[in-house]
């Protein structure tokens, strides 16, 4: 099995390497640097590809996409050291195949390759809650307080963090500029703030979006 490794410390993907292949039938290439990436999935097959979350000059999910327009079938696994849940979402629209923490053993972590390798997913529970969910609920400071976010409301949240203009957004999400102010408009009162920086503020503190810039 050939596995591709792709993180900026050296030293994490020296050690991870030695883990798998410490299994005689795994084969691990370790690539640094993400600008040779597009390259390297061209030109070889890999089995499963390993891929940090968190990397210089870009995210996990934007190279996720990188290597799946060169690869439709590649089979991506997020491997970090950070709490994945913030990011499910974005991450699953990336195309990838599953999740594995860098805190996990050494049985965890083949255990999951081999699971990916014959396409199947092994997810954290927590993580398994969010599928398919069409809204979110979030807990406000008390037990009966609590906001309730569509999925159309999730996506607006995420077009307005990457800073687009309301023409944007409403030619991405195929809705007329006036449905976008409507739509706008109730979620502010929902939230309740009454601009686009504190709405952004707002969604990052309820862990709507995710605290770290992913866009």
């Amino acid at each position: 099995m050939e596995v591709l490794l792709i993180d900026d410390h050296r030293s994490v993907v020296e050690g991870t390497k030695m883990l798998i292949e410490s299994e005689p039938d795994i084969n691990v290439t370790i690539e640094t640097d993400v600008y040779y990436v597009s390259d390297l999935v061209r030109l070889r097959k890999f089995d499963v590809i390993l891929l940090d979350l968190y990397m210089p000059h870009i995210n996990g999910a934007d190279l996720s996409k990188i290597i799946l327009e060169h690869v439709p079938d590649a089979i991506i696994l997020i491997y970090s050291g950070f709490e994945i849940a913030p990011h499910f979402n974005l991450l699953m629209e990336s195309g990838v195949s599953g999740f594995i923490s860098k805190t996990s053993t050494r049985e965890q972590l083949i255990q999951t390759i081999r699971c990916a390798a014959r396409k199947e997913a092994i997810i954290p529970m927590q993580l398994l809650k969010q599928l398919r969910r069409q809204e979110i609920v979030v807990q406000g400071d008390t037990e009966h307080d609590q906001t309730t976010i569509t999925q159309e409301e999730d996506k607006l949240l995420r077009e307005l963090a990457k800073g687009k203009s309301n023409k944007e957004i409403s030619k991405t999400l195929m809705i007329s500029q006036r449905s976008l102010e409507y739509s706008l408009t109730e979620l502010f009162q929902k939230l309740k703030v009454s601009s686009r920086v504190e709405v952004i503020k707002k969604a990052k503190n309820l862990g709507i979006l995710p605290t770290e810039d992913l866009y």
